[in-house]
């Protein structure tokens, strides 16, 4: 599963989320060797003519787009969800893309872990109420995956109650 609890530090639990990545690094190199290999394998019976030279840039610009895609794809994708649970506070830092952050922090013994199985961005989605503010934790995961999440959280944060 793409999120992580971590051994406990004393007191603290926390937990780790990432998006899963289906195409690793090494799999983008050998997709993009593959693909112009591909590519370039009908040039091969124009070798020497003129016709190379003019079917050569958009090749290249096909293989050149892939790239860039990926790359955005990637980028995209960098995103870090860190939840700690401490016995007097919870907190949820987002490192998302571009270097974006975002904080939430709430008293664990107020929040509430919602799973909406309708109605929001997502099937499943799940939400953490108590603090300041309504946050969604986890929404890059898939659907099964947030419904276990939602069950964890719920039993990491009864745990935690009773042991105060």
């Amino acid at each position: 599963m793409p999120y992580q609890w971590l051994p406990p530090d004393g007191n603290d639990r926390r937990l780790h989320l990432w998006p899963h990545r289906s195409l690793p690094r090494q799999g983008f190199v050998l997709f993009i060797g593959v693909t112009a290999a591909l590519i370039a394998l009908p040039l091969v019976t124009v070798i020497g003519s003129p016709v190379l030279w003019a079917l050569l840039p958009f090749l290249g610009l096909a293989v050149a787009g892939i790239w860039w895609a990926l790359m955005r794809s990637y980028k995209d994708g960098q995103i870090i969800e860190d939840l700690r649970l401490a016995p007097t506070t919870m907190e949820l830092t987002r490192h998302g893309p571009h270097g974006r952050h975002q904080h939430w922090q709430a008293n664990p013994y107020w929040v509430r872990v919602n799973l909406h199985a309708k109605g929001g961005p997502v099937p499943n989605y799940i939400t953490l109420e108590g603090g300041p503010r309504i946050v969604e934790i986890g929404a890059f995961l898939s659907e099964e995956e947030r419904i276990t999440l939602a069950r964890e959280l719920g039993q990491s944060l009864g745990d935690l109650r009773t042991n105060r």
